[in-house]
């Protein structure tokens, strides 16, 4: 299985390329000066492939770049190899989901709109086996489990000291379908409620009477790095998902995104909402 592109790696492609272009050189130029090819340079911009920690202290210093900057850049290099917890797994996932726990594992923000299902990181166990269970048909139950176990593990990320601020918008379809029973799509929505009240946890409500809005198309997450230039646009398709981060598409869909939380309801009153909703279930 191929291995997605580390946040650590996207970071030192950004900033080889913002060095060069800086310098006014081009992806020739600056290649010759240091012994790479334009190829093998323009791979390291791209956030492809393996990179040498040497070339990468070589470019540095022909660039201008200030020692310390030199020195994190370089470190950035060693550490792009670095895999997460998920490589350790028994069984196999899905390519777009080891992408996805990737990107995830470095975020500082991620913008969830959600139109069929709660949000994976605010999903109770119960609720998750059951949007699996449906989702994937054929799919056999050991193989259920195991994604689930998956989502559960992501969720660790909520608990760290400096845990990345979740930002949900949620259409009322989501809250009103009943997934997996009356008693689990209760249990799920008390928990959202709960989870809603962490300081880096944002939900908001986007009610029907809202009527047409900026995502008509389906559900989508901008997961936001620590440099605008990271920001990656997941995107939700039958039997995986699709990653966007050219900038018109990332535009496109923060502005989405801003006019969704717009058109949803403020927290206290999406709260008394999901309160609502709980009670006439």
């Amino acid at each position: 299985m191929a291995v997605g592109p580390t946040t650590r790696r996207r970071q030192l492609g950004a900033d080889l390329r913002r060095l060069r272009e800086h310098k006014g050189l081009t992806l020739e130029e600056a290649g010759a000066r240091v012994g790479i090819s334009k190829a093998t340079l323009s791979r390291y911009e791209t956030k492809e492939g393996a990179v040498k920690w040497p070339a990468v202290d070589a470019l540095c210093r022909e660039y201008g770049a200030s020692d310390e900057e030199r020195v994190a850049l370089v470190e950035l290099a060693k550490g792009a190899r670095i895999q997460g917890w998920w490589r350790s797994l028994a069984d196999p996932i899905p390519e777009s989901m080891n992408l996805m726990l990737t990107l995830e594992d470095e975020v500082v923000r991620e913008d969830h709109y959600a139109c069929m299902y709660i949000p994976g990181l605010l999903q109770t166990r119960a609720y998750a086996e059951a949007v699996h269970r449906a989702s994937e048909a054929q799919c056999p139950e050991r193989e259920v489990q195991h994604m689930v176990d998956i989502r559960m593990k992501r969720q660790e990320l909520l608990e760290r000291d400096e845990p990345p601020h979740i930002w949900c918008v949620i259409d009322e379809a989501a809250l009103r379908r009943c997934v997996g029973g009356r008693d689990v799509m209760r249990d799920q929505l008390q928990h959202l409620l709960a989870m809603a009240q962490r300081p880096h946890i944002t939900v908001q409500v986007l009610p029907f009477a809202t009527g047409a809005h900026a995502a008509a198309v389906g559900s989508f997450a901008v997961l936001r790095g620590p440099a605008p230039e990271l920001d990656v646009v997941y995107v939700d398709l039958l039997g995986g998902g699709l990653f966007m981060e050219k900038r018109p598409e990332l535009e496109r869909y923060r502005l989405a995104f801003e006019y969704l939380s717009a058109q949803a309801l403020d927290l206290e009153s999406s709260a008394k909402f999901v309160d609502r909703t709980v009670r006439e279930s």
